[in-house]
């Protein structure tokens, strides 16, 4: 089964960068997006019937989003974290209405997994947004782990975190930063600890330059200045069925690229 994730940066800009022909070319069971910046009923979409569509849009015009394009028809689609207060069942997060308007995720439930789209919140210039985008750390990390107890999961997208030194060009001057925090760093620690594996630095822990995303200032692009932010990340009794994970850099039309899963099931 092959699963491919993508920041879109935009699906209106990516649709005339050649965005049909790269669905197209991954023949892929799952295509997950991020950041379509979408609300319902802006674009149409050629995607082969035989592809389910799943969207979630933000209440913000241009902002946020995500979708799934599945070939499987999911038993079941969940659009929030259950943001509540605790004493009404859910996760305690502090001001739940500013996520749960940003179409942030698309969990669906398959026959023998959970597929879960997800785009973090930034953090942003200065650490602005730190509080909430810690609190959103810990209620997904609850979220994908209840999942977890039910089916595998398999996680999927922006993460908006390098979790270490290796999946940046520049560390040194970045730490402390929006996405390489010591904040941002040890949410995802947090979640790898639920019991979930980065499908890729399972395969490849070495593996150095691997980016999939750059910034648009200074030719980062052309000079591989990049971040490691995107992912598949799969609870740990998946880890076995990994058979491939990949980034395509090749792959243009946004800021960031492609990232890809093989998993046997």
């Amino acid at each position: 089964m092959k699963l491919i994730s993508w920041n879109v940066n935009g699906l209106r800009a990516a649709l005339k960068k050649g965005f049909y022909e790269t669905f197209e070319s991954f023949n892929a069971d799952v295509f997950a997006l991020q950041e379509t910046k979408l609300q319902e009923g802006q674009v149409d979409l050629e995607i082969p019937h035989r592809y389910h569509q799943v969207w979630s849009y933000a209440e913000k015009k241009g902002y946020s989003g995500t979708a799934v394009f599945s070939l499987e028809k999911p038993l079941q689609i969940i659009h929030s974290l259950e943001l509540g207060p605790k004493d009404a069942g859910g996760l305690g997060l502090p001001d739940p209405s500013i996520l749960d308007t940003e179409g942030r995720l698309c969990a669906l439930e398959f026959n023998d997994y959970w597929l879960v789209c997800c785009y973090t919140p930034n953090a942003q210039d200065g650490l602005r947004r730190i509080d909430l985008r810690m609190a959103w750390g810990k209620a997904f990390t609850a979220f994908v782990s209840q999942l977890a107890e039910r089916k595998p999961v398999v996680i999927c997208g922006d993460l908006n975190v390098a979790h270490n030194e290796i999946d940046l060009r520049n560390p040194g001057p970045n730490r402390g930063n929006a996405g390489f925090s010591d904040e941002e760093r040890a949410d995802f620690s947090a979640l790898l600890d639920a019991g979930f594996t980065d499908s890729f630095r399972s395969l490849y822990p070495d593996t150095k330059g691997a980016y999939s995303w750059w910034s648009f200032r200074g030719n980062a692009r052309a000079n591989n200045t990049g971040w490691r932010i995107d992912y598949f990340v799969v609870s740990d009794d998946l880890k076995g069925h990994i058979e491939q994970a990949s980034i395509y850099p090749e792959v243009l039309g946004s800021d960031h690229c492609p990232v890809g899963l093989e998993l046997s099931f």
